[in-house]
């Protein structure tokens, strides 16, 4: 496993970080591992040499914050040797109160205790905000991040998807203001989604943000196991509605279909040369990965040693064509 500084800042992360959406009760997604059955997964990417988890409170509505927390309690002998990110959502449950979601400076503190006393932490590596909010002022959100890093409790501070032009801002009033700024930017990037490209990349470039993409895998259909008719084989293929709604237009499938075409030819897996491509964005720091078989952490640190020529990267691009915006929500 190599190790790289996220963006630039001094923080050393493992160049695949474990995305921990995949581990809650059912009662939550029927996809998702009960804690029994996650355990080992998180045996494995200690063993394989991850040292980089997320996760967010929204996730299992907490659950998955806990799930890990007691993971690296009992698998971790020095709390110093794992990087624990995780985010505070904008959104809730349809039903929340009022205060309970948001970037407010109200939410953002009582969500980080929250997260915190789930995590059974003294602080959480990197605190990420999970999208933006249009309700709140920016200064607002960006003075409340700032202080947590001030009081200790948080160590860096990040984004997720949005446009690129609100991150711009944000930046931006950090550094007239003196307020912390972000250190990672977390968006949506696979071979069939690549609109950040535009962008949102270029400014993570030029101003030394880490790039941690969710979906790197587009939630599994770069596999090869979907069906053009809609639905695949496994239970996330056929109950995951978000997936859904981000692809299945033909022209994804084109890029599947030249995905399986060129990992036939390299003697790879589909989804080891999905991945590869990705970690070859100079970029990119460290992909989400999401695993429900132990096999797919195989598969990830696979795709590590897989260098891509000029000639495969241009063929896997090719069928590419342009989206709306995806993601963002």
């Amino acid at each position: 496993m190599d190790y790289v500084r996220l963006g630039k800042t001094g923080l050393k992360v493992s160049r695949l970080c474990l995305g921990c959406m995949t581990y809650g009760p059912k009662t939550w997604r029927d996809w998702v591992i009960e804690e029994k059955d996650a355990r080992p997964f998180f045996e494995k990417a200690l063993d394989i040499g991850i040292n980089f988890f997320d996760s967010a409170e929204v996730y299992s509505n907490g659950e998955s914050e806990a799930i890990l927390g007691r993971a690296i309690k009992d698998l971790v002998k020095d709390r110093e040797d794992v990087v624990i990110a995780t985010k505070v959502s904008p959104t809730g449950p349809g039903n929340a109160p009022p205060n309970r979601t948001g970037l407010s400076r109200k939410h953002i503190n009582a969500a980080c205790d929250a997260s915190l006393k789930r995590l059974g932490t003294d602080y959480i590596d990197l605190y990420q905000i999970h999208r933006f909010d249009p309700q709140v002022p920016m200064e607002e959100t960006a003075e409340a991040l700032s202080r947590l890093v001030e009081v200790g409790k948080v160590r860096y501070i990040g984004a997720s998807s949005m446009f690129a032009y609100q991150f711009a801002n944000y930046l931006s009033l950090a550094k007239a203001d003196g307020f912390i700024p972000f250190a990672s930017m977390q968006n949506h990037y696979n071979l069939i989604y690549r609109e950040e490209e535009r962008e949102m990349m270029r400014i993570c470039a030029e101003q030394g943000i880490g790039v941690i993409p969710w979906s790197p895998l587009a939630r599994g259909f770069l596999a090869g196991n979907r069906h053009r008719q809609g639905g695949g084989e496994t239970v996330r293929a056929k109950s995951d509605d978000f997936s859904k709604n981000l692809y299945y237009t033909d022209a994804d499938f084109d890029v599947v279909d030249r995905n399986v075409e060129i990992a036939s030819k390299l003697g790879v897996k589909p989804i080891q040369l999905a991945l590869a491509w990705v970690l070859a964005n100079p970029v990119v720091t460290a992909p989400i990965i999401g695993a429900s078989k132990l096999g797919h952490l195989d598969d990830a640190a696979a795709a590590l040693q897989i260098k891509l020529s000029a000639d495969d990267k241009k063929a896997l691009e090719e069928p590419y064509q342009p989206h709306r915006v995806l993601g963002h929500w």
